[in-house]
């Protein structure tokens, strides 16, 4: 038996993988970003009574590290997720979440469909330490005419009047591994097999980065219970096993009659035949013998007095063979 409910956002964590074309019929090829979607677990909901917030906390992935005693508690009874995220709510959304959503509860790339608008949430490669024509575009000095060894510098930072530098100057220093969200995209292709998510363009991170997707649509979720099997009543059990002993004996007696025995003298227990069901059929067997010896003789009479003389010459040749051997002596 399974259930079915709807939230009206989709979110799910997952894992950015390479860059791809898809084909389509009509001739046209766009570029997508695959996404590996692994079983999400819902781990809590959050509430505004209780957290001050609408969100739900959900966990992918699996560690195999030692956790800490906070996440043994956070994951008690739930496999120990890699990562945990948590997608926000608004009220609206947040009616159904409270009452349908549990704890345990598993989904993954099947709540999306080809069409849905997504955003996508996650952080940009790592660049190192960069200078300010890569990283805020400035445009450099002159490239001519008394110009040396200043082509990418920075230039001035202020004035000397205030005697320390403005915050919020534009300078070289650390970019990138900043939290970046690209809003408008598209699915183009669901792979529920390979539980792999095609979006159309390119997605912030660099390979096997964790990405937040989220969007609006019908989010639903398929939900399977479990039966226990019942326990058969002691009853209900001795009846089978005398319906499988009939069913045995059965087959033995239609098993004896088709090979000639009598199912009288057939043990119904032990499916052994008796002595006086074997001395009978022993006795069936030698008449049937005399009978096609008799049968034989009766088809061939020149063959049978031939016989006979045969035996006859052979003794007259043996008793003067004797003679001789006496006379010689």
């Amino acid at each position: 038996m399974c259930q079915f409910f709807i939230l009206y956002m989709k979110f799910a964590i997952g894992q950015k993988k390479q860059m791809t074309q898809v084909f389509f019929e009509d001739g046209r090829v766009v570029p997508v970003t695959a996404v590996k979607i692994d079983k999400n677990v819902i781990i809590d909901v959050k509430t505004p009574e209780r957290d001050g917030y609408w969100a739900v906390k959900v966990g992918s992935g699996v560690i195999k590290k030692k956790l800490t005693k906070p996440l043994q508690g956070v994951l008690k009874g739930l496999k120990n997720s890699r990562w945990i995220k948590e997608f926000r709510l608004n009220d609206d959304q947040a009616q159904n979440a409270l009452e349908k959503f549990t704890r345990g509860l598993e989904f993954g790339v099947e709540i999306f469909r080809p069409g849905d608008k997504v955003t996508v949430t996650g952080y940009s490669k790592g660049r190192g330490f960069q200078g300010v024509v890569k990283r805020h575009n400035f445009a450099g000095a002159p490239a001519s005419h008394g110009t040396k060894d200043q082509l990418r510098m920075p230039g001035s930072i202020g004035a000397t009047g205030p005697a320390h530098v403005f915050k919020g100057r534009k300078m070289p220093g650390h970019m990138g591994t900043g939290r970046v969200t690209v809003k408008g995209l598209e699915v183009i292709k669901v792979d529920r097999e390979e539980g792999v998510l095609y979006i159309k363009g390119a997605l912030p991170g660099s390979f096997n980065s964790i990405i937040l997707i989220f969007g609006p649509g019908r989010f639903v979720i398929k939900k399977e219970e479990v039966k226990k099997e019942e326990e058969k009543p002691e009853a209900e059990t001795k009846e089978n096993s005398d319906d499988v002993q009939n069913q045995v004996q059965e087959t033995q007696n239609t098993t004896g009659t088709l090979s000639g025995d009598d199912p009288e003298k057939v043990d119904a227990d032990s499916g052994v035949q008796s002595p006086e069901g074997n001395q009978q059929k022993d006795d069936s067997s030698d008449t049937q013998k005399d009978d096609d010896e008799k049968n034989k003789k009766e088809e061939n009479p020149d063959t049978t007095d031939k016989t006979e003389e045969d035996d006859s010459t052979n003794a007259e040749e043996a008793k003067v063979h004797n003679d001789d051997v006496k006379e010689n002596k």
